[in-house]
């Protein structure tokens, strides 16, 4: 099924004066539409995919660092990316992130808004053309889902921000309240799903049919409550039910089957980044995560950059304590020493004896020794963590002569997710013996024992256990009332974090925009 949207992507290339780089949607001034003559408009079956193809290209960016992705996880209680001597600091901007303490000018932000309002113009562009073509409304409703896919993560991010829909208007835009930017993005939705395609095979395979849309409302509706003050929790079951009910998804029997190397073929996964080591990279996991003498334990093409790690509390929320002897841990490849049953998806995770030595790491002047064992404990955040602390990131493994870009699909909605988001709306909804059920199916899953009761501590703690490094994190927290919590590393902070502030140089260059509050 990779195959096919490989082929198509491909074929986009062969497309000749199709792609539109533009950096930000606030000013349109640089969109020269009237160039897009109707004689280079597509005429074939075959120019139509690969036009549609370049909407989907514009998402792979998910895979790799500086993103939406990052900006999101190293908010939240997951990940941390600590300060190892001179590696990693950045000008302080990742660990602005980890403490709360972000700025409107800081990198990650500015690029989150700007790979978001960039698809979304290449969408608005395709759209453009696409309505001069005689039965093209699938095509203008699939881009139409993707725009409101980018549109529901600036609203979770951003809140206020700027609606565009028309290639051709130049005129810069005012934001536009959270409300309206939920409304809008209902709105499409609603008018868009029973036009998608209801097929689950080659032919929708990482693309935004009819379930993936589904699954995105739902999530719009999951978060109703704490992006617009009105809780929906009726339209999420009802979103979650029809996806259910649909009969075209279930859990795999083991839960590190929906992200191994050829994950094309999983039950659950319902929209996802095709990535390819060759033909459509950009998934980088590898390298942002693994220790630099992580080339020697997997026999890497590259040397890995040793960043991303696990914040230690969180590892433990999957591990028995009476099987976890101390902050060090006795640990070995993603097993905690000990009896009884564990959770498989420790899988997740790489920690313990990496079975090789760092001599060859560039480690010269550090203490941490010269056997690789990666420790769930970090010594520090700033301004010297050892170079070996932190469990790192195995959610997609990691594979023996692997490149710097990994061939694993990049999920973005699973049934999983659908799953846990049924049982949280019940729960909110004062139902939780109906909830119970439906996460105890993620539960025997994993291999732990099922729960007896529910609360919304437990709810929060499976869902992050579950959806770990799946761009959710900090929406939970936010929805539980977590987000501005204290942490490992961060203090109590305020409530102005839960919506980031819009880049400064947007501000700069679009005088019509307004901050959010607090920045």
């Amino acid at each position: 099924m990779k195959n096919l949207f490989i082929k198509m992507k491909k074929l986009m290339l062969l497309v000749a004066g199709m792609i539109f780089i533009v950096p930000a949607c606030t000013n349109l001034d640089e969109e020269l539409y009237s160039d897009l003559a109707a004689e280079n408009f597509f005429t074939t079956d075959e120019e139509n995919i690969a036009a549609l193809g370049q909407a989907y290209s514009s998402m792979t960016h998910w895979g790799n660092h500086f993103n939406i992705w990052t900006a999101n996880e190293l908010t939240s209680d997951e990940l941390v990316i600590p300060t190892r001597g001179g590696d990693w600091y950045d000008g302080g901007i990742l660990l602005q992130l980890h403490q709360h303490d972000f700025t409107p000018d800081n990198g990650i932000i500015g690029n989150a808004w700007g790979v978001s309002y960039g698809a979304i113009n290449t969408v608005n562009r395709l759209i453009y053309q696409f309505s001069s073509i005689e039965g093209a409304d699938a095509y203008e409703a699939e881009l139409r889902a993707i725009r409101a896919f980018y549109y529901f993560h600036l609203l979770d991010m951003f809140g206020n921000v700027p609606l565009s829909t028309d290639f051709t208007d130049t005129e810069t835009k005012a934001n536009s309240t959270r409300s309206e930017v939920f409304a809008f993005v209902k709105s499409e939705l609603d008018t868009v799903i029973p036009l998608l395609s209801e097929k689950k095979d080659g032919s929708t395979y990482g693309r935004m049919n009819k379930w993936a849309a589904l699954a995105l409302r739902m999530k719009l509706h999951l978060n109703a409550e704490a992006w617009t003050g009105t809780a929906s929790w009726a339209g999420a079951k009802a979103d979650a039910d029809a996806i259910i009910n649909s009969g075209l998804y279930s859990l795999e029997a083991t839960y590190s089957d929906n992200f191994k190397e050829e994950n094309s073929g999983s039950s659950e996964n319902i929209f996802v980044v095709p990535y390819d080591e060759v033909f459509a990279g950009g998934f980088n996991w590898v390298a942002m995560t693994l220790h630099y003498a992580s080339q020697n334990t997997f026999n890497l093409t590259f040397q890995p950059w040793n960043g991303y790690a696990t914040v230690e509390e969180f590892y433990n929320s999957y591990v028995d304590p009476a099987h976890n002897p101390g902050p060090q841990g006795t640990v070995v490849r993603g097993k905690t020493a000990g009896t009884g049953t564990l959770d498989s998806r420790l899988s997740n995770f790489l920690v313990g004896d990496q079975g090789t030595d760092d001599s060859a790491g560039g480690e010269a002047g550090d203490d941490d020794g010269t056997g690789l064992y990666f420790t769930p404990y970090i010594n520090m955040i700033w301004p010297d963590a050892c170079r070996q602390c932190g469990a790192r990131i195995n959610k997609y493994g990691h594979v023996q002569g692997g490149r710097e870009n990994m061939n694993h699909d990049f999920v973005l909605l699973r049934y999983a997710d659908v799953l846990l988001s049924k049982a949280e709306a019940h729960l909110w909804s004062g139902d939780a013996s109906g909830a119970l059920g439906i996460v105890n199916q993620i539960r025997v899953r994993a291999g732990v024992t099922p729960f007896n009761s529910l609360d919304a501590d437990k709810m929060l703690a499976e869902r992050g256990r579950e959806m770990y490094v799946e761009n959710d994190r900090r929406r939970a927290l936010i929805r539980f009332g977590k987000f501005n919590d204290a942490w490992w590393e961060k203090n109590a902070s305020d409530a102005k974090y839960k919506l980031f502030p819009i880049p400064q140089d947007q501000i700069n260059a679009n005088s019509k925009l307004t901050q959010n509050p607090g920045y």
